[in-house]
């Protein structure tokens, strides 16, 4: 197995200035797909809301040099019976196409399904963005239907096709990045 590339961690106040540059250059990239934080203050507001129990915010960041190369959100996290969460990521431009975020999501899934001990994670991902889809299908989730106007993104209620794993499924298929 190839040695680890990235790590996943909260993201901190520190990461700001790095965090909106990358956005601010991921803007084409994220469109239409995603909004993020932008400014200063949208951004403080995503890390606070970080210290909610129904979040999991994690950024993907290279180990060679703790570049931040994505982002990935376990959210809405519901216990008790249900024990399921929805998950949203992006990566940022200059770091498309190079596995970093396969491998994060690796670490994300192993974190919600091992630490968090989830047995359910949703992506709801709209049907024309291609890589996302692409990574939900790398990492084991499987297509179980479609969503009309299921979210509102830049103003427009969009579309979203809904991918799922489960624990039993994550165990039952080999990853990388996993420990053994």
């Amino acid at each position: 197995m190839a040695p680890p590339r990235v790590l996943i961690r909260a993201p901190a106040l520190a990461d700001e200035a790095e965090w909106i540059a990358r956005m601010r250059a991921s803007r084409r990239l994220h469109h239409p797909w995603i909004r993020m934080p932008l400014t200063p203050e949208a951004y403080r507001d995503y890390v606070a809301r970080n210290a909610d129990d129904r979040r999991e915010q994690r950024i993907v960041c290279r180990l060679e040099d703790g570049a931040l190369v994505g982002f990935i959100n376990v959210s809405e996290i519901i216990r008790g019976s249900l024990s399921s969460a929805v998950l949203g990521y992006g990566g940022f431009a200059g770091f498309a196409g190079r596995g970093y975020m396969s491998e994060g999501m690796a670490l994300v899934l192993r974190e919600a399904f091992t630490t968090l001990r989830l047995h359910r994670l949703e992506a709801n991902i709209q049907p024309g963005n291609l890589p996302s889809i692409a990574l939900a299908e790398r990492a084991g989730f499987v297509r179980e239907g479609f969503s009309e106007r299921y979210l509102k993104v830049g103003g427009r209620w969009r579309d979203h096709e809904r991918w799922a794993i489960r624990a039993e499924q994550w165990r039952a298929t080999p990853r990388r990045g996993r420990s053994p």
